[in-house]
């Protein structure tokens, strides 16, 4: 095929080939004809492209909104689980509130709502939510939100006093800081210098 190829070309000293038809020349070309082949060929490939990208973009419009709609399934039944987990401490309260109007006993009353409040914090528990504590622990604002300072002797300067509501981390992160009251150093009392 190499040599068959070498013969086609035109000799370039001018002189005829051994062919028996000679090749046309540049100048027997048209050139407009040419542009008109190159630019039809230009077209039939940018029409080309131009369905591959309309294609291409419909496809991924759909997969966008499939993946939106698989999206939004899995966030409408994300705490499935969870509150699944909670209605059996809803129904615990239900019970107890029944009873206690029925009852008027307090202290089995508070034994049951003790209950359910064990309960609830095991449920918490299960899906990752557990409470911290603060109280005579170094004031930390990743941790906590001083509510109000007071001064105290006993205690070293923001160290938390008291904690006013619990917080809770959620696996390795604050699910939400505890509020609380933070020491400070007592005022030192002025001294006289005695004058009057």
């Amino acid at each position: 095929m190499g040599e068959e190829e070498q013969n086609v070309e035109p000799v370039e000293s001018g002189q005829p080939s051994s062919q028996d038809a000679p090749l046309a020349s540049s100048e027997d070309v048209d050139p407009v004809a040419a542009l008109r082949v190159q630019l039809e060929e230009a077209r039939r490939l940018a029409d080309t492209f131009k369905d591959q990208l309309l294609r291409k973009a419909a496809e991924f419009e759909n997969y966008k909104r499939r993946v939106e709609s698989e999206i939004a399934a899995i966030m409408r039944s994300a705490n499935e689980g969870l509150l699944l987990a909670l209605l059996p401490v809803v129904d615990d309260f239900a019970r107890s509130v029944k009873a206690g109007k029925e009852q008027k006993d307090y202290e089995a009353f508070y034994a049951g709502v003790e209950m359910i409040h064990t309960k609830f914090l095991k449920v918490l528990e299960k899906y990752g939510v557990v409470p911290f504590t603060s109280a005579g622990k170094p004031f930390d604002v990743g941790f906590h939100d001083a509510l109000l300072q007071i001064p105290r002797a006993d205690l070293d300067p923001h160290t938390v006093v008291e904690e006013v509501e619990r917080g809770y981390m959620l696996f390795d992160r604050v699910l939400r800081h505890a509020k609380v009251i933070v020491s400070t150093a007592p005022e030192a009392p002025e001294e006289s210098n005695g004058q009057a």
